[in-house]
């Protein structure tokens, strides 16, 4: 299913984003970035925009985009602007200096990769699976630049998807909330909606039919309520119609003395935002639920992180991710959990405009600004590792 707008919506920025700097070098030679298809199932969004290409183009840089039936944008708007269409899932036959740009990981494999990739690898945190990734790169001499850690000089991400997963999640756990409380059975496959407002009044429409009541609204917890994935799980319960003295926002300040805490389960969802860094108690595990488990009212964890292969998981309640077609899991007779790991997809035009927009300066100053060599210098020091 295609899920796309010919007008973009326009783009809400978050100035706590990132500190965009203009590069002071000047880019030195032209590049060639070819968009990949995302193979990933469910998978809609693009970090590069049609409207962006005319200033690749200025600076001499030349644009290829896969043809894709799933992209939120359609092949046209490309075309229209002046980028060439290739065949789907052919990067691998693209001239060796490419440089290939994408969103999610790459299909596994063990052909060794020769070319230079920008895409969310997620190996530096020893993901399953991110030996295999950096080997293959390593053996073919390719280069990793992991979105993730492109960062500016004060250690910010320059650019995230951060609003979206959080609008997304919040969206996501209120559904989920209201198919339990109604007695139904568990949420079924999500439906991508192009933008923020379409997904926040389908939402509010599913927790009026589902829960029967007018007046049903959940009490949620959003921890990490401060960053820029918080304020977007914030910002869609207030969009869905929950008050403000049902929301409660969270951060290091509440967490710091270390958990677990039995607080938690005093609220009707939990939104889990934070960005892991460091290994730390949980939040939340199965002890502590089991032995509260008199005065629990949470029905719904959504870890928005989704950092249940990470050994510093703060909520080690659940060991395996959803999916669009199945977005919870059962973990204890009246808990379900979501963890869902490209949640932004569910709203792929608002979430592309966020992420491409942030990317936009540093792709344009691409090997040009310190940005891409930190992240290079990470994707070294970590393939020296296999």
């Amino acid at each position: 299913q295609r899920v796309y707008s010919r007008t973009l919506f326009s783009y809400w920025r978050n100035s706590s984003s990132s500190s965009i700097v203009p590069s002071l070098y000047g880019s030195n030679r032209d590049y060639h970035f070819w968009v990949r298809h995302e193979t990933k199932k469910n998978e809609h969004r693009t970090p590069l925009l049609p409207q962006h290409v005319p200033q690749f183009l200025e600076k001499g840089h030349t644009i290829s985009v896969e043809r894709s039936p799933t992209r939120c944008i359609s092949d046209e708007e490309y075309e229209k602007v002046g980028c060439e269409l290739v065949d789907t899932e052919t990067w691998e036959n693209a001239p060796e200096d490419t440089i290939i740009l994408g969103l999610k990981e790459l299909p596994e494999d063990t052909t060794p990769i020769k070319h230079n990739h920008i895409f969310f690898a997620h190996c530096y945190k020893e993901q399953d699976g991110w030996r295999d990734i950096l080997k293959r790169f390593k053996q073919g001499g390719g280069t990793i630049w992991d979105m993730e850690f492109l960062t500016c000089s004060e250690g910010g991400r320059v650019a995230a998807f951060g609003k979206s997963a959080g609008y997304a999640g919040m969206a996501v756990g209120v559904q989920a909330w209201a198919h339990a409380v109604g007695g139904h059975k568990p949420l079924g496959k999500l439906v991508p909606k192009p933008d923020f407002k379409s997904e926040a009044d389908y939402t509010a429409s599913v927790l009026r039919e589902k829960t029967g009541d007018l007046t049903a609204i959940p009490s949620v917890l959003v921890i990490g309520g401060s960053g820029r994935c918080g304020t977007g799980a914030i910002q869609a319960a207030k969009d869905i119609g929950i008050p403000d003295d049902k929301i409660e926002s969270w951060d290091t300040t509440n967490t710091a003395a270390g958990g677990p805490f039995e607080e938690i389960l005093g609220y009707d969802i939990l939104v889990n935002c934070i960005y892991l860094r460091s290994e730390m108690p949980p939040f939340m595990d199965m002890e502590t639920l089991k032995k509260h488990a008199s005065q629990k009212k949470l029905r719904v964890l959504v870890d928005v992180s989704c950092d249940y292969n990470n050994p510093a998981n703060p909520l080690p309640l659940y060991n395996q991710s959803t999916s669009f077609d199945e977005p919870t899991i059962r973990v204890e007779p009246e808990l379900e959990v979501v963890a869902i790991d490209h949640l932004p997809t569910l709203i792929p035009t608002s979430s592309s405009e966020e992420f491409a927009t942030d990317l936009l300066p540093h792709l344009l100053e691409f090997k040009d600004s310190p940005v891409w060599d930190r992240a290079e210098e990470i994707y070294k020091r970590f393939a020296d590792k296999v």
